[in-house]
């Protein structure tokens, strides 16, 4: 019979390491946390000191009931859940829900499901830690104060269950302000020139980027200034003035912490981030693999440090150095910018075994799993090796009082590149060096090539950019955001087309109401400097308690002004033109999940719902009907005709009723200034205070 229990949180994990330990082992899963806040109400006891009130999970009764009658045959019990401040928790619910509190509970961790990380594990049990158990309790009833503070004035505002959140809100406020920088951008022209050079006894012809003149860059920003450069450069000599051969070294990657493994992972795979996550947390728990049975792939996939265990480094050397040879093994490994947010308890993501190459268990994985897996393979291996090295030529042409370009550039020594290639790394110049030119060499002039461009507005957020922001403004935790992100989609606040994240009207309706009334929970400098005082309760430097007793009445107080100021707004349904086919009534707007629509006010007698098409007072450029405020399936803005689909105007701007005064044609609202749509005629002009 079995003397020992160990506890993990997922049933996957149970397999894995029961085939580690011997018959005295028994392995039970909690299938994760088994205590939490009620969902009825806030759980908070505000006058008793901000004491949480748990309850058990509806439906985690039957785990708890077979787990309470292992712990009473098990003479020792491991808790062995999660490396991370959550698994900390349920570490300790576990111990108040099991009433462990008098039995001798030890608990063990490990970054990477292998037997001999486990067994070292259960070789140097400890307690549970409390100060990142009260981390992780912070953070829950933060969460549910802002949650069930603001969420209900959202709801009686937009009048449907909308909801806030801490770090929600924050991201919702980035993506808008984002949407708002590129509805106010204005394209500006420039133009490049392109001078196609014969160089003597070479075939290829050499292409020289103009620069600008003898007193520095130059910028062009007409066709006309082009034309007058171009019929000036015809008439020159082009004469080589300087060949300046180099040479410049790339550094290899760092290993993947969670947030960049997202980031990675989404622009090469194209997975979300909760799909990265999920094949993340298989390959972590483990995996079949033929000839070898359940193993655990990856290290914890939850972590934001770049740290490698000695001995995975030196493991990875070895390898590196039999299959590539010694000149690819890094002399050092280059170190991560030095951050105060990094929480530095587990190594960066990496494979468990450098050996178990992705060749070796490609047949045991599915093609997503593979996918994942050798990413982080190549990117852990790249990390142990030596940098690229290329060889660059810089060459500078005159042309009279004109000067020209050419940069040209070539691996020399591939090092890393040869086992990991990012993106920027493929986009990397590969020309051929001209070693036929020198200083003095005339070069005869083909054909100069002008070309015009626009500035290109600031790019919509990906699920990848926005996680890099948020890291970045030190919002959130490698744990947050997947699940961040996947409310705001999940609520329709944003949604997502191609890889881009769009605002909705709702989100734009939530967005302003938080920036309003809670301008502090929106602050991304407040959310980052809460995010670093849960990191003070981590590491024992400051009371949980004293952080919530700080932030409490700040938001009572900002949830009651924003209640005076509801009471005072009468919210009355707007009653439109539009009649009810079905009784007669004049149609009213209501707020739905996916923003207005029109409903007939005789509900629930009449059930009658109708798309709401707002009218701007414009007529459309193409036929001289209305423009309306249409939304596309996933609830995206822009400005259709009201005759769609006859006529098929569409504009993500709003247009004006004015026309262009320098072309004709409709001009549209950025920001505060009104603009001609056609780039090309570039004509702007402020904005009217009324309009």
């Amino acid at each position: 019979m079995a003397k020992y229990l160990v506890i993990v949180e997922s049933p996957a994990k149970v397999k894995t390491i029961k085939k580690f330990l011997g018959k005295n082992y028994e392995v039970m899963a909690s299938n994760g946390h088994v205590r939490d806040l009620p969902k009825s109400q806030m759980g908070i006891d505000i006058e008793h000191d901000f004491e949480p009130k748990y309850i058990t999970i509806r439906g985690k009764g039957e785990i708890l009931a077979k787990l309470r009658k292992e712990v009473k045959k098990a003479e020792k019990i491991y808790l062995a859940t999660d490396p991370d401040r959550e698994g900390e928790a349920i570490s300790w619910h576990l111990c108040h829900a099991l009433k462990l509190e008098d039995q001798e509970v030890r608990r063990i961790s490990f970054n990477e499901i292998t037997q001999k990380a486990v067994r070292t594990a259960l070789k140097e049990p400890r307690e549970i830690d409390m100060n990142l158990v009260n981390a992780q309790q912070t953070r829950r009833i933060l969460d549910r104060m802002v949650g069930y503070e603001i969420s209900p004035l959202l709801w009686a505002k937009v009048k449907r269950g909308l909801s806030a959140g801490r770090v929600q809100s924050v991201a919702l406020r980035i993506i808008c302000d984002r949407e708002d920088e590129i509805g106010a951008f204005i394209p500006e022209e420039y133009w490049t020139l392109d001078a196609e050079l014969s160089v003597p006894g070479e075939k290829k012809p050499l292409l020289a980027k103009f620069y600008g003149d003898e007193d520095g860059k130059i910028t062009v920003r007409s066709k006309d200034e082009a034309e007058k450069i171009r019929e000036t450069l015809e008439k020159e000599t082009f004469r080589v003035t300087e060949v300046k051969k180099g040479e410049r070294t790339k550094k290899a990657p760092l290993p993947f912490t969670t947030s960049t493994l997202q980031q990675e992972a989404s622009k090469t795979l194209n997975f979300p981030l909760a799909k990265t996550m999920r094949i993340a947390q298989q390959l972590y728990e483990g995996v079949d693999i033929k000839g070898q049975g359940t193993v655990g792939l990856i290290t914890y996939l939850r972590t934001d440090s770049v740290r490698i265990s000695e001995e995975a480094d030196s493991q990875a050397r070895e390898y590196i150095s039999a299959s590539y040879g010694e000149n690819y093994v890094a002399e050092q490994v280059a170190a991560a910018k030095s951050d105060v947010r990094i929480q530095d308890a587990h190594e960066a993501i990496r494979p468990s075994d450098i050996r178990r190459t992705p060749v070796l268990v490609k047949e045991s994985l599915s093609r997503d799993q593979f996918r994942l897996y050798q990413l982080i393979w190549k990117r852990f291996t790249a990390s142990r090796m030596s940098q690229a090295v290329y060889e660059t030529t810089n060459i500078r042409i005159q042309a009279g009082r004109y000067r020209f370009g050419v940069s040209a550039s070539r691996i020399r020594f591939e090092g890393f590149l040869s086992v990991y290639a990012g993106e920027e790394d493929e986009k990397e110049e590969n020309n051929v060096l001209l070693k036929s030119i020198d200083r003095q060499t005339e070069l005869a002039l083909k054909q100069v090539d002008a070309k015009q461009h626009f500035t290109q507005p600031p790019a919509h957020y990906t699920e990848a950019s926005l996680v890099k922001t948020l890291e970045e403004l030190g919002i959130g935790r490698p744990s947050t955001y997947s699940p961040t992100i996947t409310t705001i989609l999940g609520r329709r606040y944003i949604v997502k087309e191609a890889k881009n994240l769009y605002v909705t009207e709702l989100g734009e309706v939530v967005n302003q109401i938080m920036k309003e009334s809670f301008p502090s929970v929106v602050d991304e400098h407040f959310t980052a400097n809460m995010e670093s005082l849960l990191d003070s309760v981590e590491e024992g430097t400051v009371s949980w308690k004293a952080v919530v007793r700080n932030f409490f009445p700040d938001l009572e107080a900002a949830v009651k002004a924003a209640q005076k100021d509801l009471e005072k707004i009468k919210i009355e349904d707007e009653v439109s033109d539009v009649v009810c086919d079905l009784c007669g009534r004049n149609m009213v707007v209501k707020y739905g999940p996916h923003g207005k629509f029109l409903a007939c006010p005789g509900f629930p007698d009449c059930r009658n719902t109708k798309p709401y098409l707002e009218k701007i007072g414009v007529p459309c450029p193409k036929c001289q009907k209305d423009l309306v405020l249409r939304k596309t399936k996933k609830g995206r803005r822009y400005f259709g005709c009201e005759d769609n689909p006859e006529c098929d105007f569409m504009s993500w701007s709003q247009p004006v009723a004015d026309k262009c005064p320098k072309c004709g044609g409709y001009m549209v609202i950025k920001g505060n200034k009104i603009v001609c749509a056609d780039a090309q005629c570039g004509y702007v002009t402020e904005q009217k205070a009324e309009e």
